[in-house]
């Protein structure tokens, strides 16, 4: 009887050790787990994020890389011969020319160009880009170089001349423009059909799939002029906002260049020159280039 107790208490004894045993090893995976998982997160974090070159590595490379619109014409696009082309694009043109440097285009969505920057695929974006609060947060922008403000562009027979008239009806926006942020925060029974291109927008509008379409002002009016039955009814929206280029946030070095730049550009008026290349053929009288321009990053 004896020799039976001594074996319950020590079949007892292994239980129990067995139990501390795994007890440790599930708080030692999951210590481990939660180790890996942090180390993960940080991989993530690194791999979000690109080291955007300095002024002198660009220049040693020979090559600045900008990101532009593709579609979004006559700011930036491709023409029939495949090559950049539009206001965003001349002015890439000459940052590269004084740099010393050629120039390599990349097409960015509305969407992706802060993410262009923070990842640093690019160096500078020049792609219509507005300036808000919230985008300067992540990036650093340079001196203005235009004015702009919201339009709204819809089809003749069913113009719409107000934002009320929008109520209940659908409006077509690209994804990460100022024009979605806009008719979020004041007009929340207007519906909103998203695009991540431009081309997608116009398409749906050509389509009848929206009842009008809002982005700036500029973009709209130059498109209405080249499609017959479709009018900008809302000229202006908004605030008055302006157009800038952008580079990684604390990329400092060149950010002073390109503002420096652009003060230096005053002196032989060169948006005035850009705008009588690109936009005046696109604009004709419709347009004033003073409404427009601004020289040497200075709002009048």
């Amino acid at each position: 009887m004896k020799k039976m107790k001594k074996i319950i208490t020590l079949l007892l004894l292994l239980a129990i050790a067995t139990a501390t045993l795994a007890g440790c090893s599930s708080k030692a995976d999951t210590t481990k787990d939660k180790a890996d998982n942090a180390t993960e997160e940080v991989a993530k974090d690194t791999q979000s994020t690109g080291t955007a070159r300095t002024l002198e590595e660009i220049k040693s490379s020979g090559k600045i890389v900008i990101g532009v619109f593709s579609d979004k014409k006559p700011f930036g696009y491709v023409d029939e011969n495949g090559v950049y082309q539009g206001y965003d694009v001349y002015f890439g043109n000459r940052l590269a020319e004084d740099l010393g440097v050629e120039v390599e285009y990349v097409a960015v969505d509305p969407a992706s160009r802060v993410e262009y920057l923070v990842t640093a695929k690019v160096d500078i974006i020049l792609a219509n880009f507005t300036v808000t609060p919230e985008r300067a947060e992540q990036v650093d922008f340079a001196l203005p170089y235009m004015k702009v403000a919201l339009g709204v562009v819809s089809p003749d027979n069913a113009l719409i001349t107000e934002p009320e008239q929008l109520n209940g009806k659908t409006l077509i926006v690209s994804k990460g423009t100022t024009a979605e942020t806009y008719f979020t925060e004041n007009y929340p029974d207007v519906k909103l059909l998203k695009f991540d291109q431009y081309s997608e927008a116009y398409g749906a509008l050509l389509d009848g799939r929206g009842d009008a379409f809002s982005t700036d002002n500029t973009e709209v009016l130059a498109w209405a002029l080249e499609n017959e039955g479709f009018t900008v009814g809302i000229e202006s929206l908004g605030n008055l906002d302006t157009i800038a280029p952008a580079v990684q946030k604390g990329n400092t070095e060149l950010l002073n260049w390109i503002n420096d730049e652009i003060v230096k550009l005053a002196d032989e008026q060169f948006f005035h020159k850009n705008y009588a290349e690109t936009l005046a053929p696109v604009y004709g009288d419709a347009a004033d280039p003073e409404s427009l321009v601004i020289e040497g990053g200075v709002i009048e």
